[in-house]
């Protein structure tokens, strides 16, 4: 039996609905489809532990497996399949769950799993025409899906946390626990506020892991320093969305950039950074600057329309992203940030790095 969350199910639900369509809708920064473009499909590609299988669109879909064809099956059969799956994932309450009648309909075109087997940031490969070049070219796309729990753009881990050292803070150790045992909603904001209020302040000295921080530097060099001041604007501020923080600080200026022409230095950065972690960027491995997914983004929308934010449109790739995405505080448990600590007698403070898509 086949089981999977909504996030899963989507996979399949993109493969039948791409075929069923056959074309690629790009869409911009509102998650609107872009009027009178699209990318004519020619076929998408799937890797499975049962092999190597080619969807080839032509009247019919043909499965090519080892250049030999193997069945052909109408397109209005992928039509019909994926507003039925779409209305299942849609109805299921539960975190996990199987759909007999489309596991039946997987297993007749070979398809066994709900993800591609793949250990990069592509979920599936197509190859499109692109008219105004007149080339196919084979492109790997990561699939977001909008019909489960929104999902995350970078995950937490003590890989993106990020260390200030606390500065002018005259306080002793029972102070230092005090300060640590706040436990409220808010707990961490709060420990910072009442840091502040005894005077102290924070200055960002590096992340937790140079892997990371060397990723940022690669991408730019000032990089470190600018998500330190979106970091710490997320932990002292009542804002989570990114367009939001980064234009906080852009009026800050922290870095005392020239804006005396209006140059919007941390936005255009940051909007590098995000493509960059979208397209193949992970904390903990070096980055060479190679996009793992070649082709973009593809949004599957509650109402099942699926969406394409492709790297040729970089402009409304880029706007999405940076529209779309929050930052959010993870488990301080488990990542290890948030309280104040001491090292030969000097005092410091972690703060962690999350990315969601905002629903």
């Amino acid at each position: 039996m086949i089981t999977g969350n909504k996030g899963e199910w989507s996979e399949i639900y993109t493969l039948f609905k791409l075929l069923g369509d056959k074309i690629l809708q790009p869409g911009d920064e509102n998650i609107a489809r872009i009027k009178n473009v699209f990318y004519p499909i020619i076929r998408i590609l799937r890797s499975g532990i049962n092999g190597d299988f080619e969807y080839s669109i032509q009247d019919d879909i043909v499965l090519i497996s080892g250049n030999e064809e193997v069945l052909r099956i109408p397109i209005q059969e992928f039509k019909d399949k994926s507003i039925s799956l779409l209305n299942l994932i849609k109805q299921n309450k539960e975190t996990t769950f199987s759909i007999p009648e489309i596991e039946q309909f997987m297993l007749s075109i070979n398809c066994i799993s709900l993800k591609a087997n793949s250990d990069t940031k592509t979920d599936i490969t197509i190859v499109v025409h692109d008219q105004r070049t007149n080339q196919q070219p084979t492109l790997g796309f990561s699939i977001k899906s909008q019909l489960g729990n929104p999902s995350t753009l970078l995950n937490a881990g003590k890989t993106t946390n990020f260390i200030y050292k606390i500065n002018n803070l005259n306080i002793d150790q029972l102070e230092i626990n005090k300060i640590n045992l706040i436990d409220t909603k808010s707990k961490i904001k709060d420990r910072i506020e009442y840091i502040i209020n005894k005077g102290g302040s924070f200055k960002f000295i590096g992340t937790e892991q140079q892997i990371f921080s060397n990723n940022l530097v690669l991408i730019d060099s000032l990089l470190p320093e600018i998500l330190s001041e979106i970091v710490f604007n997320f932990y002292t501020s009542n804002s989570s969305r990114i367009v939001e923080l980064v234009s906080n600080v852009e009026i800050k200026n922290p870095l005392n950039f020239d804006i005396s022409n209006k140059h919007q230095f941390y936005t255009y950065k940051t909007k590098r950074l995000l493509t960059d972690i979208a397209l193949g960027m992970m904390p903990s491995k070096v980055w060479s600057g190679k996009y793992e997914a070649t082709g973009g983004y593809l949004i599957v929308k509650e109402d099942g329309e699926v969406l394409c934010y492709h790297i040729y449109n970089k402009n409304e790739f880029e706007n999405y992203l940076i529209n779309n995405t929050k930052l959010e505080t993870a488990s301080s448990t488990r990542h290890d940030f948030g309280s104040l600590y001491e090292v030969n007698g000097e005092l410091f403070f972690k703060l962690n790095l999350q990315i969601r898509f905002i629903k």
